[in-house]
Formats: C-alpha cells, structure tokens, sequence
C-alpha cells in the first residue's frame, strides 16, 4: 500500500496531489506536463516535496511536519526510465548486478537465474546495450530493478520510446512481471490501451491536480 499526500512548486507549475494506490499496478495516466514523472521522481526521493507525507508499505519515507525524509538509496525501491539508462560500457550481467550493489544488497545466483529466466534475458548477459534492442534493453532494465529487491516499483513511460511493434514485444514481460511478482507498481503512461492491459487502480492527472481515481473503467 502506498499513499501519497504532496505539494510542490516547479518555476511556474504548481502540483498538489494525493493519491493511494493498492497491491497492484496503480497508473498515473494524463498528458504530458501533467505531472506524473514530477510525482515518481519525489516517491523515489529524487526530488524533494515542498510539503506532504509519502508512505510506502506502511512506512513514511517522507513527512515534511516531522522532518523525515529518507534518501532515495534506502527507501528500497525500482526505478525503470523511459530510456532503460543502462551503462554502454558495461556487459548485460553488470547492468543487471549494478543496482544491486549500489545497496549493498549480497549477490543470489537462485534469484538472478529466477530474474533472468523471467524476463527472458539470460541468453543476453554477455552482450553490451549496444547490441540490443529497445525492448531487450527495456527488459534488462527491469531485471536490474527487480534484483534490487524493490518493495515498490516505479515505471516512468518505460514504452514510449519503443515502435509499436517492440511494445507489443514488451508487454506481456510487464503483464508477467506483474502476475508472477505480486509486487506494488505505479506504471506512468498517456497510452490507455497499456493501462487497460496493466493496471488495477487509475489516477488521472492534468495541470498538477488529481481529476479522479479509481479502476480502470475510468478510461
């Protein structure tokens, strides 16, 4: 369970939104400049709220009254980018352990072989990015994100860079993802056919604001 209570003040756009999203795929769905990365980038603690309160699996990361405010490497979750953001010099296999090891997580050979049979990426962990396609890079990125044990995922519009055919490719990979997992996702995306396909809560967003939330249906 994830509940979400903040204010911030970004130049001239302001965003206030609260929200609760449940144990499974919640999506931020709205336009662009509607503020949905602005709210995943301060669940992750990588921007920092004016005010509120963020609760994570029943614990508060960030509350602006009490002072506390976790930094990102510790609030224990995965963050997926539109763009996968892997490091071209390294190999598959480093890319997918990088993570891991920023958190000082200790390295399990069952869970990387159950990451990366999941994901259908085991044959590619000897390759560099550079040799992959965006949706074999997408898939590593989440492997790397998984591997970090994650309680909470967070899936900036990790298709939109993806042609429709590599996003049909893709898709199933978040549906198993999110059947096999069971983990808490907030999915970002302005494409309602992938929210109807994935999520169970929706919260629309335009101008900063939460219009409504509620199932699917919405859309």
């Amino acid at each position: 369970m994830i509940s979400i209570d903040i204010d911030k003040k970004l130049g001239d756009f302001t965003l206030s939104a609260a929200f609760e999203g449940d144990s499974g795929v919640t999506a931020l769905f709205g336009p662009s400049g509607s503020g949905k990365t602005s709210i995943v980038s301060m669940i992750a603690g990588l921007t920092k709220p004016d005010r509120g309160r963020i609760i994570i699996d029943g614990e508060t990361v960030f509350d602006s009254n009490a002072g506390i405010d976790e930094p990102a490497y510790r609030r224990r979750i995965g963050y997926v980018f539109q763009d996968g953001r892997l490091f071209p010099h390294l190999s598959v296999a480093r890319n997918l352990d990088y993570g891991r090891w920023m958190t000082g997580i200790e390295r399990d050979q069952a869970q990387f072989k159950r990451v990366t049979e999941l994901l259908d990426i085991a044959p590619l962990v000897k390759r560099r990015p550079g040799a992959l396609s965006g949706g074999e890079r997408q898939r590593v990125a989440l492997g790397r994100a998984l591997l970090m044990r994650p309680r909470l995922m967070l899936l900036d519009e990790p298709m939109a860079s993806l042609d429709a055919k590599r996003k049909s490719e893709i898709l199933p990979y978040f549906v198993r993802l999110r059947d096999e997992t069971k983990l808490p996702m907030i999915y970002v995306s302005h494409d309602a056919s992938e929210v109807k396909a994935l999520a169970s809560r929706v919260v629309l967003l335009d101008g900063g604001r939460v219009l409504k939330q509620g199932g699917v249906e919405l859309l």
